[in-house]
């Protein structure tokens, strides 16, 4: 594993940590906990030995006065207005956070209220950044795009598989504008654009506030199928993954494209997903090699390898949090893990999915939008696994009531709803219809 972002003096960081130790182990003997303290002074190797000290519950108490501010200093760099804020909060922040209690409904309680069919499997799925419109792609070469307020409407008409367009069906627009199937989408963070790649090498944008429109307004040529696909946050830009190893940055303006100018800097396997840090200072990739690459933003270079993240199985997805200090991945070992940037470690892995059989496809992992939980498909069982993202605790399995593997999943960024997609030709829409208690 190679680092260029951790601390930049790691001899005074091991040095601080040392300390921390020593005063861990004074307070416990100061405390009379001396069986736990010669423990852990023995596994740190404290030399010299502690003597009893109230010191770090001193330290803690005047720095509990201040992290307040450091909280407040560290919401407001997500750029969250007050009502988000409100209804997701500030996400998972490991560095303030100890005991924290759930407010977002547990994923088990959510139910399928609209389900639409394509004419092949159904591959891609994704929300637009306002939560308000989704849109599904098929390896029939369609791409739906559905109105979420209109599919919570027709909830009383679950399992309608209707495809007409009109007024106050779910279906606003149907495109057709690829040869082959459609492998990954992505809405741009302004603009009513949707991306969308392809196995037939062409990425496309639709504008879909024209009625009208089936075909694209833009196409970039490639001449690799396309595996996966994120708009930097300005909307700009985009990165570009295909079964070459190659990491493409596009001038979605201009169409041109770059690539890292460091050859021994890229992935040696197919590029399984990219996504980019809300702030935009980084973006991440997996591969099929098994690795995960950190790359700047703005030179769109190389920081950081985690080599064999999952223990050398491909590496399904990665995706950050809102606050861009953690990665969560998944890999097709069944695991899924959350890696904190500062450190270069894994600092949690979610283990109990795929117990039922050896995963065969890719699939993603995920936060819903308080970011309180992880959700992860498992795939023989088609049930959606979920744990606390704080502490790893397993909650209840969802049936997902899928027929077939589900290949892709999203959960809207600011609401309790979420998109399966499956190969059993059907997309189904979940929400969280009922109050607990109500």
């Amino acid at each position: 594993m190679s680092s260029n972002i951790n601390n930049s003096k790691p001899a005074m960081y091991i040095k601080n940590r040392d300390n921390l130790y020593r005063l861990i182990i004074s307070q416990l003997f100061y405390d009379g906990h001396s069986t736990i303290a010669s423990s852990l002074s023995t596994q740190v190797n404290a030399d010299p030995p502690c003597s009893p000290s109230d010191r770090l519950m001193n330290v803690v108490t005047k720095g509990l006065q201040h992290e307040t501010d450091r909280q407040k200093e560290s919401e407001q760099a997500l750029n969250l207005n007050p009502i988000q804020q409100l209804l997701i909060g500030p996400g998972i922040d490991l560095e303030f956070e100890t005991n924290v209690f759930c407010t977002a409904p547990e994923p088990s309680l959510y139910e399928t209220v609209y389900v639409t069919s394509h004419k092949g499997p159904c591959r891609a799925g994704a929300f637009s950044p306002d939560g308000q419109i989704i849109a599904t792609g098929s390896s029939d070469a369609s791409i739906k795009i559905l109105d979420v307020e209109r599919m919570l409407a027709k909830s009383h008409d679950f399992g309608s598989t209707d495809n007409q367009e009109g007024q106050g069906h779910p279906v606003i627009r149907t495109l057709y504008d690829h040869l082959e199937e459609v492998t990954c989408l992505e809405f741009h963070p302004t603009k009513p654009i949707l991306a969308s790649g392809s196995r037939d090498c062409h990425v496309k944008l639709f504008d879909y506030s024209k009625t009208s429109v089936k075909k694209a307004c833009k196409t970039i040529n490639d001449v690799e199928p396309i595996t996966c696909i994120s708009f930097h946050p300005g909307g700009d830009y985009m990165v570009m993954g295909t079964n070459s190893p190659i990491i493409r940055f596009y001038d979605v303006n201009t169409v041109q494209c770059y690539v890292c100018s460091v050859p021994s800097h890229q992935h040696t396997g197919p590029i399984t997903s990219l996504k980019y840090e809300p702030g935009a200072k980084y973006f991440a990739s997996s591969s099929r090699d098994g690795s995960i690459k950190l790359w700047d933003g703005i030179s769109n270079k190389c920081v950081n390898t985690f080599e064999k993240a999952h223990d050398g199985s491909e590496v399904c997805s990665v995706t950050f949090t809102r606050n861009g200090k953690y990665i969560l991945s998944s890999g097709k070992d069944s695991v899924v893990k959350l890696w904190e940037l500062s450190t270069s470690r894994c600092l949690i892995a979610y283990t109990g999915a795929g117990t039922t059989g050896k995963q065969v496809h890719r699939t993603q992992a995920l936060f819903n939008h308080t970011e309180e939980y992880v959700m992860y498909p498992d795939e023989v069982s088609t049930t959606l696994c979920a744990w606390n993202s704080r502490n790893a605790s397993r909650q209840q399995l969802l049936s997902l009531g899928h027929n077939g593997p589900i290949r892709s999943i999203v959960h809207s960024p600011n609401s309790a709803t979420f998109l399966t997609c499956s190969d059993d030709f059907r997309a189904r829409f979940w929400y969280r219809k009922h109050l607990i208690g109500a």
